[in-house]
């Protein structure tokens, strides 16, 4: 990794995981649970949302996490299995806003050359930034949407299944991170339809590159 892109990664890994966990803990408060806020993750500060394992592993891995919020689902004003749902759907679409937003700046930017003339190297310099802090943010979201225990998709689509097909999903809790390390060891295919494919199609929507 060159230089410019491990600050994008470090840029992208400390303000996604802390909007991804502020969101978890929004929407469980929101939903009536006043515990995420009591423990203090009702914050935008870092501190209170990076886990130095799951950033190292970011750093090393391609993978990570943060600390995982804590709720009480039966305080939710929700059903025991649409109320976590909504919570963890929370944590992937904040990811996908932040990436939206950013991208629009992108644009921004890229239309405020024709106005201000900025050096060759401080416009690619500040573009490599920005669109890698939009991809890294994506993988981020995607990645959690894969419904693996522990990731976010396990529970939205227990949320989302017919209850008897979601308590058969719950019996794969068990096996969740064998199979996570599965996919992402040995299923490049499995990885490429679920993580990277829709990840490069919204790239290209959001700023126009193709892969």
């Amino acid at each position: 990794m060159s230089p410019t892109e491990i600050v994008a990664l470090l840029i992208a890994l400390v303000i996604g995981i802390t909007v991804h966990e502020f969101a978890h803990a929004a929407a469980a408060v929101w939903l009536g649970d006043s515990l995420p806020e009591r423990q203090g993750r009702l914050t935008l500060s870092p501190a209170a949302h990076l886990d130095l394992m799951g950033s190292l592993m970011f750093l090393v891995g391609g993978f990570g996490w943060g600390k995982p919020v804590q709720y009480n689902p039966y305080a939710l004003r929700a059903s025991a299995r649409i109320g976590p749902a909504i919570v963890s759907a929370a944590g992937p679409l904040s990811n996908i806003i932040l990436a939206v937003f950013v991208a629009l700046g992108v644009r921004v930017f890229i239309f405020g050359l024709e106005i201000v003339d900025l050096p060759t190297q401080v416009v690619g310099t500040i573009l490599y930034l920005l669109v890698f802090f939009i991809y890294y943010n994506l993988i981020l979201s995607f990645f959690n949407l894969i419904p693996v225990f522990p990731l976010d998709g396990f529970t939205i689509l227990q949320g989302l299944l017919p209850a008897g097909l979601a308590d058969l999903l719950e019996m794969t809790r068990p096996y969740g991170f064998f199979i996570l390390l599965l996919m992402l060891f040995a299923g490049g295919n499995v990885m490429g339809v679920l993580l990277y494919r829709p990840v490069f199609a919204l790239m290209g929507l959001l700023v126009g590159i193709e892969f």
